[in-house]
């Protein structure tokens, strides 16, 4: 008997004793037996919200987010061709993702001001560099956001898992933070920008005080008051 199906008997076993969790278990490991059956990778079963910690827990080999990434030449970097279509309808049938860049576009940039990088994208017909595409699509197959804190010094960029509450996010900067968890002083990104800054998101009443319930959205600006 394969691992699967010994992982699977084990699950009817302990559901047939009254094991709750057990048969949430074996209602998502029943359906990724039927599609691995059918050759086709793990990451393919459509899966609800509540059903995705159990599926990760599995710990499947194809159940691993996979990003396809093809290279063309310049002229086609903005509009891919036949073949990045083809494989963007693999990626889509098969649950990974798929980017189209262009290699040579990328060492180009690199060499390239700030400015003039805009200049060069544009007469390709491009919006922004290809290296951004592949961390968006990135962070989308990890489920993963960024929130950002700002001082008079610098402004740093963090990331923690989507759906993380404050303290979560508050111990990916120093675990004492977590620890010693109060309160969250939060600004959403767009208020950020459209009042100039954090005295201006306060001046407008757009800072609000978070507790530990509060999920942290992508691009909030947050500093954290805690005490250990």
């Amino acid at each position: 008997m394969s691992p699967a199906y010994r992982r699977v008997a084990a699950a009817v076993k302990k559901a047939r004793g009254g094991d709750v969790e057990a048969k949430a278990q074996l209602v998502v490991m029943e359906r990724v037996l039927t599609v691995l059956q059918q050759g086709k990778p793990a990451r393919s079963v459509v899966l609800e919200e509540e059903e995705q910690p159990i599926f990760k827990q599995l710990q499947l080999l194809t159940g691993k987010p996979v990003l396809y990434i093809c290279n063309v030449g310049e002229e086609e970097a903005a509009d891919g061709n036949a073949l990045t279509r083809a494989v963007e309808a693999r990626a889509a049938a098969e649950g990974a993702a798929s980017v189209t860049i262009s290699a040579a576009i990328e060492a180009e940039i690199a060499l390239l001001e700030a400015a003039e990088q805009e200049e060069f994208l544009v007469s390709l017909g491009l919006e922004e560099p290809g290296l951004n595409k592949v961390i968006r699509a990135g962070y989308r197959l990890l489920d993963l956001i960024t929130f950002f804190t700002v001082g008079p010094k610098e402004a740093r960029a963090w990331t923690v898992r989507r759906n993380a509450k404050a303290p979560e996010a508050a111990g990916v900067i120093h675990s004492d933070f977590e620890r010693g968890f109060i309160r969250a002083e939060t600004i959403d990104y767009e208020s950020f920008v459209a009042c100039g800054g954090e005295q201006g998101a306060r001046d407008a009443g757009r800072l609000r005080q978070e507790g530990k319930d509060y999920v942290v959205q992508d691009g909030d600006i947050m500093h954290f008051k805690f005490n250990v």
